[in-house]
């Protein structure tokens, strides 16, 4: 019976297609299962790099505000080194206006043999009594500019003057001190920020390398998606023609139309070309079976 060959044959093909549409699915799930894999690892890539970037821009911050603290640690240290220059100027003028007491050496001689008798010690070979005698010298020296210093310290104006001078050489090294640790800190804090810029460039090279695998992958999930669905239709318009050609009833629209030769519609369906409901609805109609 011509109708019995063609039910078989829809059977083949109906089976073929779901088959199809089954293996479409299974690669459909599989690249859907890889893409939500991709996409968690792209997720993680980006927490990491805003984390990364973050800190960053926190150690930028950080260098910025100790590189100002570096340039006002350097303002304070010139403005204390102009002050101990100045002071520095009135010692020395408050000393030559106060002159020794009568016989005592001036303490620019005083001092002007002591560094003589100091270079003469670190540049010249001497004997155990010549060295020792340069070294009593020079002792006796230290002893009268003591004395000298002494002397002039009980004038209050020279004590001021000597204390504001003290004063101003602490805040001066308090600050040159400063400008050293800050500036050690700033070049600290721009290192740790380029490394982590770095690694914040490694990161995004990652996600963009991430994101590419990840539009390749949801792109043949969607191709294997679409495939599934063309099956999926292909079994339904097979099973539809199952149905007529086991016994439905075909609408009355297709009441006029020029009923299939058998041997025509066989071939068709062998050779694979798609044949209609309506074919097997007139076939069927036509009483050839």
């Amino acid at each position: 019976m011509a109708l019995t060959d063609a039910s078989d044959e829809l059977e083949r093909k109906r089976a073929e297609s779901n088959a199809r549409a089954d293996e479409h699915r299974a690669k459909r799930d599989k690249l859907n299962a890889e893409a939500r894999a991709v996409a968690d690892e792209r997720g993680r890539i980006l927490d990491e790099l805003h984390a990364r970037s973050a800190e960053a821009q926190d150690h930028r911050r950080h260098r910025d505000q100790l590189n100002a603290d570096v340039r006002e640690a350097k303002r304070l240290r010139e403005e204390w080194n102009r002050k101990l220059q100045e002071l520095g100027d009135k010692v020395q003028e408050l000393k030559r206006a106060r002159a020794p007491r009568p016989g005592a050496v001036p303490v620019w001689r005083l001092r002007k043999e002591l560094k003589e008798l100091e270079f003469r010690h670190m540049t010249t070979a001497l004997t155990g009594d010549q060295e020792k005698r340069l070294v009593e010298e020079m002792k006796r020296l230290e002893a009268a500019l003591r004395e000298q210093d002494a002397e002039l310290r009980q004038d209050p104006e020279v004590e001021a003057t000597l204390k504001a001078f003290q004063e101003a050489r602490d805040e001066a090294e308090r600050h040159h001190a400063a400008v050293g640790q800050l500036a050690e800190d700033a070049q600290r804090e721009h290192e740790t920020m380029v490394q982590l810029y770095e690694l914040v460039d490694e990161l995004r090279r990652q996600a963009d390398e991430v994101q590419a695998k990840l539009i390749t992958v949801k792109s043949a999930a969607d191709e294997e998606h679409r495939a599934h669905i063309a099956a999926i239709e292909e079994v339904r318009d097979l099973e539809k023609m199952l149905y007529a050609a086991r016994g439905g009833r075909a609408p009355p629209s297709w009441a006029d139309a020029e009923p299939p030769r058998e041997e025509d519609f066989l071939a068709r369906l062998k050779k694979g070309e798609k044949v209609s409901t309506e074919d097997l609805l007139e076939l069927q109609k036509s009483g050839r079976a």
